[in-house]
């Protein structure tokens, strides 16, 4: 049986850190994903109108020129911008996880 001394527990290691604030940060995503999710459901009800009175459909306008807008979509600099960062998010993790593997590795020695 261990026994310490000081009266206290010893300090999680960095790796056991590291992964408590992973999984910490996966559930508040999960989360807010799932409450992202639920929103547009709950706010979708079809709320009936009287047919006549103050609130009743506007009447018809007439006939006009619509102009329509043809030109849309995201410019090319925002595209570039989302790719950078998922490139450097994906870079910052893939060196976290290389880190906190090499530090679990144990060196053998032959001989």
């Amino acid at each position: 049986m261990f026994t310490f001394t000081t009266g206290r527990a010893p300090r999680p290691s960095g790796g056991t850190q590291l992964r408590r604030i992973i999984t910490v940060l996966s559930v508040v995503a999960a989360a807010v994903l799932a409450w992202a999710a639920a929103v547009p459901a709950a706010s979708a009800a079809i709320i009936p109108v009287p047919g006549d009175g103050p609130y009743g459909p506007a009447p018809a306008a007439k006939g006009g020129t619509v102009q329509v807008i043809t030109a849309g979509g995201m410019p090319g600099w925002q595209i570039t911008l989302i790719a950078l960062a998922a490139a450097l998010a994906a870079a910052t993790a893939a060196i976290f996880l290389d880190r906190a593997r090499a530090s679990r590795r144990t060196i053998t020695h032959t001989g």
